[in-house]
């Protein structure tokens, strides 16, 4: 039987998205970037919930969210594993969720005073220092 996937993740308390949308974060990037593989089983609710000091049911809003979106797959008796990737939004849903995150950037962003140039390069370093990642 496969034992659970060490979950390494940080929970900032300045931070101010909750944090299940934390971990919710936290999950997706680990699997965009292929730091969790297809079929890599999480910990245990109660295992993550005593790793970050955070109530389960915190835990349980995370995964059931990322179980509903398709991120990950629940095992009956077994655990949850990360699910065999897939077309998760239509090309609508990707289209409006890109245009809301780019629209929130933008708004961070502009009141930093740096030149649109500036904004991509860093951009740009920060896509190519995922890329080694998912291509490992």
């Amino acid at each position: 039987m496969a034992r659970p996937q060490a979950l390494l993740i940080q929970i900032a308390t300045g931070d101010p998205r909750p944090i299940s949308r934390q971990i919710v974060d936290a999950v997706r990037m680990k699997i965009a970037t292929a730091e969790l593989a297809p079929g890599d089983q999480l910990p245990s609710v109660r295992g993550l919930a005593q790793q970050l000091t955070v109530n389960p049911n915190t835990v349980a809003k995370a995964y059931a969210e990322l179980t509903a979106e398709g991120w990950l797959e629940s095992r009956q008796g077994l655990g949850l594993y990360v699910a065999t990737p897939r077309q998760r939004l239509s090309d609508a849903e990707r289209e409006r969720r890109l245009d809301e995150a780019i629209g929130r950037f933008l708004n961070d962003v502009i009141a930093l005073d740096y030149p649109p140039g500036e904004v991509q390069a860093r951009l740009e370093a920060e896509f190519r220092a995922l890329a080694p990642r998912k291509t490992a």
